[in-house]
């Protein structure tokens, strides 16, 4: 690629956050001849690219399609064929950041939904009660891609009492350490200057169930309506999925946008460290236990379960905090089957003392 090539390249793909460490990357497909670009949709097979030279397609039948953390997603910046017919994504370069869930399959295999993300946005509708369990959910997943997560509480304008609403910011505030959480009302532009500031540098992905409010929210960021909106049903707030695929915008202000269909099934896919910053104040108080593999269910000494009766930490909190680590340790040992031996091992080992604990109760009864 000449000086003036680059050039060109690098100022046409710095709205869609191309820099010279990515340039950098790029250096050895230079000599190929291939193009520079990153993908802003994904279609069965296909996907859209933007180069220096336009949105152009490409197959990418080129790049591991049996391992679904390896295919192109979007947001990912690839190598992709200067002509061609059809045109071939070549290879994506390695990603700073991946967004992974687990699918809902039996194969328990994890699906990327977005690459080279620097902030998650968790959008969360005050239309509907709020569920904290899915919020951390998210959260942890959010936590685990590397990106930065924000909470958004959307449709603001529905909690007339601002008390009501205090309170509730409050509950997710609880429920999301280390995380700002804004309070927005798209359709009157409330809390919307803060927003667009955060997600101003860089690649901000859109998250949360259908009827959230995203894509009016999106449409809100980009300042015009590119994405279509659907009303929620009365009944439970949900909506239908607007977004179909997953679509990356340029802001006129700056930065990157990923929408995302509403995801109603949210699986954790080896967010251990994810769940740890969710949870950081149970955490940090599982270091002062007693027992260095304290459960926190029952052993003496445990700083977690003298929290939860102080009232320090919600039982809820507690709750959430081992479903969620019970979840990812099951995923985990569905591909791992030195950690299914292990967990195996270690629910024999309790049962056995749960027995032996029974059966000196019963002793001292006699």
């Amino acid at each position: 690629m000449t000086s003036s090539s680059a050039f060109s390249a690098f100022s046409a793909l710095a709205p869609y956050g191309w820099d010279e460490a990515w340039a950098e990357e790029f250096t050895p497909y230079d000599s190929e001849g291939l193009l520079p670009g990153r993908v802003i949709r994904v279609d069965r097979g296909q996907c859209d690219v933007i180069t220096a030279g336009g949105v152009v397609r490409a197959d990418t039948a080129f790049v591991t399609p049996h391992d679904p953390l390896r295919v192109v997603c979007t947001g990912d910046w690839v190598a992709v064929e200067n002509g061609g017919n059809p045109r071939y994504v070549r290879t994506y370069l390695p990603r700073r950041t991946a967004f992974v869930r687990s699918t809902s399959s039996k194969r328990s295999e994890g699906q990327i939904l977005a690459a080279n993300v620097d902030h998650a946005i968790v959008a969360v509708s005050l239309a509907v009660e709020l569920d904290l369990g899915r919020v951390e959910r998210f959260l942890a997943l959010a936590w685990e891609s590397g990106a930065q997560p924000v909470v958004v509480l959307t449709k603001a304008d529905l909690v007339a009492d601002p008390v009501t609403l205090a309170h509730l910011v409050q509950d997710v505030e609880t429920s999301a350490p280390g995380v700002p959480v804004l309070t927005v009302s798209a359709r009157h532009g409330e809390g919307l200057d803060v927003l667009k500031a955060l997600v101003g540098g860089g690649t901000s992905v859109l998250l949360g169930q259908s009827g959230a409010g995203k894509s009016t929210l999106a449409n809100a960021l980009i300042g015009e309506d590119v994405m279509e909106v659907q009303a929620a049903r009365d009944v439970d707030g949900k909506g239908r999925h607007t977004t179909t695929t997953r679509n990356l915008l340029a802001l006129p202000g700056g930065g990157v946008l990923i929408d995302t269909p509403g995801l109603r099934g949210v699986g954790l896919w080896d967010a251990e460290s994810g769940v740890g910053q969710v949870f950081s104040e149970i955490e940090e108080l599982a270091e002062q236990c007693r027992f260095q593999d304290c459960a926190h269910e029952s052993e003496p000494g445990c700083a977690v379960l003298a929290a939860v009766d102080s009232g320090d930490l919600p039982v809820r909190r507690l709750e959430s905090y081992r479903k969620l680590l019970r979840e990812n340790q099951w995923i985990t040992a569905k591909t791992d089957q030195r950690l299914r031996s292990e967990i195996r091992r270690e629910w024999k080992r309790r049962g056995a003392e749960g027995k032996a604990a029974m059966e000196m109760k019963r002793g001292r009864w006699r």
